[in-house]
């Protein structure tokens, strides 16, 4: 969790110096504007503006977000830059994922939030991008500079003056934590927290006081020097073998397909963004996995009508198709509609299955865990 400032290409602020980066390093980041260029205009001179310049620079051309009073003005300021697009979702833990999966298919993915009651709401999703290696940049809109280092209790937090709860919490699960509550020292925190996302292939923790983006600096007038880091050189060879190999076993699978239900309410964010995503449901019913690890009353849940659901979020507004399908037959209609007719169309198919059309492998699995949850204590 070491922090990296060597492995960015930047402006010194007081000098104007630019510094090069060590060892060599070039820069991965493709037409980026030069540091000679003409400045920037007063108005775009701002924190909220940099960042956003900055986050466009590394490829992350669309942010998830859900707002809240402490990120209001920096999402204006987000929002303003014309390369960056702010994909609205409906809770944090979402947004999170959903920048979880960004970074998986772009390499770099970003997710905005508010103080507290959002960060620690988003946290699971930054602690499971930790554990995948995704480098995820997390911006928090933090509470008011003025408010830092005073004995006032304010809403969003646990009802302490203590304003490190939040912090505390994700330096457990990002490598590098800036909190930005004077504008002096912003330009090289925001540079540091995105660089070492980049270098350690992990999220980082961005927290800006609320009252911070809107007001110009002249650090921020210039356009930023593009981040220099020596480029990732993926073994094409071992990489090759790796996707054969699992190819290989897919294909004597007897059943290959796992796949888990898609965050609900969130549906409603890809029918309104026009995504052209084909989600299937696997309605067993139920916890299978649990099941099988020890058995309960409480893994029986209440079924739900899923395409009914998506339908009544659809209402209407964009183009979505359902299915909901209980046999082979019914399913390859199903994907062959979701792949022709329908191919421009938001598509979700349910597939109905018993709720112990389970592999020998789970049933095996399931053995195996309840056996190691169940060991009595160690003597003492």
């Amino acid at each position: 969790m070491d922090t990296v400032i060597g492995s960015i290409d930047a402006c010194n602020p007081a000098t104007g110096d630019i510094c090069r980066p060590p060892n060599g390093a070039v820069s991965t980041v493709q037409n980026s504007t030069p540091a000679h260029s003409t400045t920037i205009s007063p108005c775009d001179a701002t924190l909220g503006r940099y960042l956003a310049r900055r986050l466009v620079e590394i490829g992350v051309t669309d942010v998830f977000s859900v707002p809240g009073d402490f990120n209001l003005t920096l999402l204006d300021h987000l929002i303003a830059e014309p390369s960056l697009k702010l994909i609205g979702c409906c809770n944090e833990l979402n947004a999170g994922y959903a920048a979880d999966g960004y970074a998986r298919s772009r390499g770099v993915g970003a997710c905005v939030v508010t103080f507290t009651v959002g960060g620690l709401s988003v946290l699971n999703a930054i602690a499971g991008a930790y554990s995948e290696n995704l480098p995820l940049i997390c911006i928090v809109g933090g509470p008011n500079s003025n408010d830092y280092g005073t004995s006032r209790i304010l809403h969003h937090t646990i009802g302490l003056p203590d304003f490190t709860q939040e912090l505390r919490c994700f330096q457990a699960v990002t490598c590098y934590q800036a909190v930005i509550n004077n504008l002096e020292e912003a330009h090289e925190l925001i540079d540091t927290a995105i660089s070492t996302a980049l270098k350690e292939s992990k999220p980082v923790y961005i927290s800006i006081s609320c009252n911070l983006p809107a007001i110009p600096m002249p650090t921020f007038s210039r356009h930023p020097v593009p981040f220099s880091l020596a480029p990732k050189v993926s073994n094409q060879m071992g990489l090759d073998a790796a996707v054969e190999a699992a190819a290989e076993f897919l294909n004597k699978a007897v059943k290959p397909v796992l796949v888990g239900g898609p965050k609900m309410r969130d549906v409603s964010t890809m029918i309104r963004c026009g995504q052209k995503t084909i989600i299937f449901l696997i309605n067993n019913g139920g916890y299978t996995i649990e099941v099988e690890i020890h058995d309960g009353p409480y893994n029986v849940i209440k079924n739900w009508n899923y395409t009914a659901f998506v339908e009544a979020i659809h209402n209407g507004e964009g183009k979505c198709w359902t299915a909901k399908v209980r046999c082979e037959d019914e399913l390859v209609k199903a994907i062959s509609t979701a792949t022709n007719e329908e191919k421009e169309s938001f598509c979700f198919i349910e597939v109905i299955v018993h709720k112990d059309d389970t592999s020998k492998e789970l049933l095996e699995w399931g053995s195996r865990v309840s056996a190691a949850n169940s060991r009595p204590p160690n003597p003492q």
